[in-house]
């Protein structure tokens, strides 16, 4: 090989061999799981001039205390559970309405209630979900497409979301520009229940999901048996 070759062959090696061998060996990072909260406790709990619970709890999450305020409606009565044989039911007579203002999901069957449960959302509870990462629940019509068991959760009901009137509001306000343009719509949005060891924030109105409606165990567990795939749900504000 002569010398001008020799050093084609360095200047080639380093234009297009060992760039694409550093970028093959890259890592890329992964996302950290979000530290469990634990240690719930309430510091105080008034009522203001509009019988709303203001109630301030503290708890720890990872190696951080965190004293957070919450100003909840008061909860609507959940009345006992009658019982019912899910099996004996028509399934297209059932749906399950989510209302996040009360911090609520009730399950109707032929416009009757039969069951209530309370639930939490995402820490933002009262807006609607705009883009993939602001950990709002989304509002509107939607339908269970899966039911399964879940290891922390008990429970996952997955909906529809994204479905065809999702990205109708979703390509709105991309138009509007109150989203970026390169927003994402997100999705695995559901219904499920809470890890055991956070119980409490179902009760005290703490919302900690991404965009999930969350119950507690046993109440997930009781939902589960009376829904289907195909089972409509709406969430209202």
């Amino acid at each position: 090989m002569t010398l001008s070759n020799y050093f084609k062959y360095l200047l080639l090696l380093f234009i297009f061999i060992i760039p694409f061998t550093a970028s093959s060996q890259t890592n890329v990072p992964t996302k950290a799981p979000e530290p469990e909260k634990k240690n719930f406790k309430v510091i105080s709990e008034t009522k203001d001039k509009y019988g709303n619970i203001v109630r301030k709890v503290q708890y720890s999450q990872g190696a951080t205390t965190v004293t957070e305020t919450l100003i909840l409606p008061p909860f609507p009565a959940l009345g006992e559970r009658i019982k019912v044989n899910p099996d004996t039911l028509n399934h297209d007579s059932i749906m399950v309405f989510v209302d996040k203002t009360n911090y609520l999901i009730a399950i109707l069957y032929k416009r009757k209630r039969i069951r209530q449960y309370r639930a939490v959302f995402g820490p933002d509870r009262l807006k609607d979900k705009m883009m993939e990462g602001d950990r709002c629940t989304p509002e509107g019509w939607f339908k269970i497409v899966s039911k399964k068991e879940h290891g922390n959760w008990q429970k996952f009901l997955l909906l529809d979301y994204p479905n065809q009137a999702s990205y109708t509001k979703f390509n709105e306000r991309k138009q509007e520009g109150t989203i970026p343009q390169g927003a994402q719509i997100g999705g695995a949005v559901g219904i499920h229940g809470t890890f055991l060891s956070g119980v409490k924030m179902v009760d005290w109105g703490v919302g900690w999901t991404d965009g999930c409606i969350a119950l507690k165990p046993e109440d997930i567990n009781d939902l589960y048996q009376f829904v289907f795939p195909g089972t409509r749900v709406f969430v209202r504000k």
